[in-house]
């Protein structure tokens, strides 16, 4: 055993207890799409998943699934090798249909899906301009790859142009790519896409939008971003777009990520995204979910974006006539910057104790002094579990003030 890395990991954890940025890992049992229990038995409301449809019970998802097994409970190898299936090539022939493209590729997940495909394309010499507030499997592809990196300021499209312009004073030969969240996991706010369409154009860029959070969120059908746009400026931004990356696991109820665009570029991903080639294919049962998740999303778009967001202006509305100033938004994601960790880790237990589970989200994930609860709102929320959560949180953030703890609320 070497003792010095060991004396240096059990060093690094303390200093992670000591500023209240320790991780650790319930183990929960979801019993419906907005309720779980812990290992105790303890049942909690939550408001903290990224189920935005609440797919993952629906009867039709279930039976799907357990139809699936009927061909194993793994898919037994890569996508090249044993690990193909009917179910697979049907849900990526579905995503592109879905998604107004020409062909898609399933990755194991969707970090996998952006280290595979920016690792993949972006080669040394290129430049990526990636948004400041990126995902971290977006940062992480773009590190791994040998590209040089230029972050944005935050949804800023002049300081985009602005780092555009100063790299090309040296070389106008560049392979230039621009790569964004659709909508930003930790803020909700939305990408500037038609300014992000228009430099693209203007600089020959590639433009690659990850849309996780978006995809059976925004847009009237829920197709996500590039239809949310199409929604409000009556304006086709899918041809501008190159490559859309989505998950499975967040409104599509299952597992895996996925990359939709033009076919070369999936024919590319598929002879050159390690990531890809290199790992096992999900199992039936897991494509069999998010493609009936897909179906039912489809075909019932309407209903289930209603319900998603009337529940969300709901929560939004009795929060700031409560008081709490909620950061402006239209998605299901709800954050309460709190700023200090340990007021964040304090409100997310005293919520527990109400039977209420919301994610304290802390540094890493969002900069250092902008600790949140992290509040999502799903299509399957009831008004009662709703008006009762926003009471609670009030009451809550009531008590903390009476306690005379600072607590900046969204400043």
């Amino acid at each position: 055993m070497n003792q010095n890395l060991e004396n240096k990991l059990k060093e690094e954890l303390y200093e992670l207890k000591n500023h209240n940025l320790n991780r650790t890992i319930d183990d929960l049992r979801f019993i419906n799409p907005t309720k779980a229990m812990n290992k105790d038995g303890m049942e909690y409301l939550v408001f903290g998943t990224n189920n935005y449809l609440g797919l993952t019970h629906h009867p039709d998802v279930i039976e799907a699934s357990k139809e699936a097994n009927d061909y194993g409970t793994g898919s037994t190898g890569s996508r090249l090798t044993t690990g193909a299936s009917f179910g697979i090539r049907e849900l990526e022939k579905n995503i592109s249909e879905f998604k107004s493209t020409e062909s898609a590729l399933i990755f194991n997940t969707g970090y996998m899906a952006n280290l595979g495909v920016i690792y993949a394309l972006a080669k040394e010499n290129d430049i990526i301009f990636s948004d400041q507030l990126n995902h971290a499997s977006i940062i992480d592809g773009t590190k791994i790859s040998k590209a040089k990196v230029k972050v944005y300021k935050h949804k800023d499209t002049v300081d985009l142009e602005n780092l555009i312009l100063d790299e090309l004073k040296s070389n106008k030969e560049l392979n230039l790519f621009i790569v964004t969240d659709g909508v930003f996991s930790m803020d909700g706010d939305i990408a500037p896409l038609p300014e992000l369409v228009e430099i693209a154009n203007k600089y020959d860029c590639c433009l690659i939008i990850d849309d996780a959070h978006a995809t059976g969120v925004i847009g009237k059908n829920g197709k996500g971003t590039v239809e949310y746009f199409k929604d409000k400026t009556g304006k086709d931004l899918s041809k501008y777009v190159d490559l859309q990356i989505g998950t499975l696991s967040k409104a599509l109820a299952s597992e895996g990520g996925f990359v939709t665009g033009k076919q070369f570029y999936i024919d590319y991903l598929i002879n050159k995204s390690r990531p890809f080639i290199f790992s096992t294919a999900l199992s039936p049962s897991t494509i069999a979910s998010a493609n009936t998740a897909l179906k039912l999303l489809k075909e019932n778009s309407k209903r289930y974006l209603n319900d998603l967001n009337e529940n969300t202006k709901l929560m939004r509305k009795l929060l700031n006539n409560g008081g709490l100033t909620v950061v402006d938004g239209e998605t299901p994601i709800i954050p309460i910057i709190i700023g200090p960790t340990d007021l964040t880790n304090k409100f997310s237990k005293e919520l527990e104790k109400e039977g209420i589970l919301v994610s304290a989200i802390r540094p890493p994930s969002v900069p250092k002094g902008e600790s949140r609860l992290r509040l999502t709102v799903i299509a399957t929320h009831t008004k009662k579990e709703i008006e009762f959560t926003a009471k609670t949180i009030i009451k809550i953030w009531n008590k903390l003030k009476k306690e005379n703890m600072e607590i900046k609320l969204n400043e």
